[in-house]
């Protein structure tokens, strides 16, 4: 797929955002910022589940999480309402800050307009493209997030997180989470489903 001059314009854009981040996190040894290696993360999985991912599509996975640090789960109150809340919020942060960063590239209204859709997941289970945005991202949080939860966590909650995970999935999705490597605790609490 032939991708216009813009995109790598917005991705560095994007790659400089994410790189700000203020927390680092280990992947195979090496540190980077929470959010570049997820936003990469996100890119590498929505290639695998559709390796003839639209331009947009790929902007939508490196945006999902832009800048998520700005907002902090701190800052609402910690029960389910607040959770809901903050997940609210971060996609409207989210997708807002995606068409921040075409515009200036000089992406239209309609492509900027497509990419918050999906960032805001408006079509998930009917659009083809926002399934699969969802699919990479629940796969990337398996990938990278999963033992941070195991050590939060009892196995009860735990198990009750991965299954709400599974069901936002698509069958599709949901065949690549066997691919994973998972860490011991992982293993044990997969093999509970």
């Amino acid at each position: 797929m032939e991708l216009s001059p813009k995109y790598a314009a917005v991705v560095k854009l994007i790659d400089l955002a994410n790189a700000a981040d203020p927390t680092s996190i280990d992947c195979n040894g090496v540190n980077q910022p929470k959010e570049l290696l997820y936003a990469s993360r996100h890119l590498a999985w929505v290639y695998r589940l559709r390796p003839d991912a639209s331009e947009l599509l790929r902007i939508a996975a490196q945006t999902q999480h832009i800048c998520r640090w700005e907002m902090p789960r701190a800052d609402y109150p910690m029960n389910r309402a607040g959770y809901l809340k903050w997940r609210e919020d971060l996609k409207r942060f989210h997708s807002q800050r995606a068409g921040e960063l075409m515009a200036q590239v000089g992406y239209g209204a309609e492509e900027i307009e497509r990419v918050q859709s999906l960032n805001l997941k408006k079509q998930l289970k009917t659009d083809a493209e926002c399934q699969t945005l969802e699919d990479a991202l629940c796969l990337a949080f398996l990938e990278l997030g999963f033992d941070d939860l195991i050590a939060k966590y009892d196995d009860e909650k735990i198990l009750s997180i991965v299954q709400k995970t599974a069901v936002k999935m698509s069958e599709a999705g949901r065949a690549f989470i066997g691919t994973i490597r998972f860490s011991e605790a992982g293993q044990r609490i997969l093999a509970q489903l």
